[in-house]
């Protein structure tokens, strides 16, 4: 089964149109990555009332997760939502999230499919990681391993670790691709890497049993 992720606000750092604007963000995004959520709060809030998609999804960002203010999923799916509609593809992959996990809205494989769609249209890796895991699942598309497989692999190019350790299941299990346990043992290896605990799983299980590596 493939594991949907989303976006931390706070390891994306953008250029706001206005200097002031930018000044303000880093401000908040120093302090958020200090773990001084109220400072973030206190920069942050402002810029997304004043319409600033990136502060809005960071502002949601912190009401999924409880960072400085009591956890409120709907509120996090009205700050997404607000920076998604303005195209901020972090967004659009987060509340694809929230649809896709029922958190602050009602459950909604295709409306989160669609959310992701706008993102992986701007390159979001993750996105496309989670677009992948919908078409392998069939959740909101029609099952197609092809398809999965495509999407993994855009994510996968860009680094994404999750991407890469269910493109390499893909490969172990012949799923969209020939089977292929020296392909599989690739990807889970570059995920396994950045310490993707399932990819280090799969990877021992495949040393384990000499599959696309010597026994060992």
């Amino acid at each position: 089964m493939f594991r949907s992720i989303r976006v931390a606000a706070f390891a994306i750092c953008a250029a706001l149109a206005a200097p002031v604007a930018a000044q303000d963000f880093e401000i908040g995004l120093a302090a958020a990555q200090a773990g001084d959520y109220l400072t973030a709060l206190e920069n942050w809030r402002p810029l997304a009332e004043q319409g600033e998609s990136i502060a809005q999804g960071a502002l949601g960002f912190m009401y999924e997760s409880g960072l400085g203010v009591p956890q409120d999923y709907a509120e996090a799916v009205r700050w997404y939502r607000l920076a998604a509609e303005q195209g901020d593809s972090i967004a659009q992959s987060n509340l694809g999230f929230m649809y896709q996990s029922g958190r602050g809205v009602s459950q909604d494989y295709a409306e989160a499919a669609r959310w992701y769609r706008l993102a992986v249209e701007q390159g979001e890796a993750r996105a496309q990681g989670n677009l992948g895991g919908m078409y392998e699942s069939g959740l909101g598309v029609p099952q197609d391993y092809a398809e999965a497989v495509r999407w993994y692999r855009l994510a996968a190019e860009q680094g994404e670790a999750r991407a890469q350790s269910n493109l390499g299941s893909m490969y172990a299990n012949g799923q969209g691709v020939p089977q292929d346990d020296a392909e599989a043992v690739r990807w889970y290896r570059l995920a396994a890497e950045q310490g993707d605990a399932v990819a280090q799983s799969n990877l021992g299980f495949m040393y384990d049993f000499g599959r696309g590596v010597p026994q060992d």
